[in-house]
């Protein structure tokens, strides 16, 4: 089921590739059958979705990165319970926190931040908006670096599970499915508050 999943991530991906590449984007030319790099590709999709996330994160308002939906959000006597979600600030942070431990964890390379410091904005509901948006692109850079790590003879090769994941490739894959789950949170977290999502534009 989990295989099924994956599969269906990285086609999803693909075709928000395809998709970037007909609203304008420029697509490198590489002839149909020339072999490509699994750390390109996988680098192309992390690429993709970097552009969208961090485009969300520098659309909400600094004094909105404490927002959190709450049931004063929808209408009355709606069942809804978010007693415990994430503020803004903490999806963008948690993304964050995720990015260092999926790619650290089958690259080798050591985080450029401490897991106390990684701990401390992840858990506070009010990081602000510059250290979080500092946390992001930081983890994303070094998931870049930890993506060129992949090779044709190691993609494949059985490391560590992580999320039930256990090769380089699915793993890397993995961090970017999982990226794209807390995006669309981000996404609803903007419209909350009257802001039209970058990527709607």
């Amino acid at each position: 089921m989990r295989l099924r999943v994956m599969v269906l991530c990285g086609a999803m991906c693909l075709s928000g590739v395809a998709a970037n590449a007909q609203m304008g984007a420029t697509a490198p030319a590489i002839e149909a059958g020339t072999p490509v790099e699994p750390s390109k590709t996988l680098d192309a999709l992390l690429s993709l979705y970097e552009g969208e996330v961090v485009a969300v994160a520098k659309a909400m308002p600094a004094d909105k990165y404490s927002f959190a939906p709450s049931a004063a959000t929808f209408a009355a006597g709606s069942p809804a319970k978010f007693d415990t979600v994430r503020t803004f600030s903490q999806q963008v942070t948690h993304i964050a926190e995720a990015n260092y431990f999926f790619y650290s964890s089958f690259s080798g390379l050591k985080p450029d931040m401490d897991r106390a410091t990684m701990d401390k904005l992840a858990n506070d509901p009010k990081t602000s908006k510059e250290d979080a948006l500092k946390m992001l692109t930081g983890s994303l850079a070094f998931a870049h670096k930890a993506i060129a790590t992949i090779t044709a003879a190691n993609a494949f090769v059985a490391v560590k599970p992580i999320d039930g994941q256990n090769t380089r490739a699915s793993i890397a894959a993995f961090g970017v499915a999982h990226g794209y789950d807390h995006y669309g949170q981000m996404v609803e977290y903007l419209r909350m508050n009257g802001i039209v999502p970058p990527g709607s534009k």
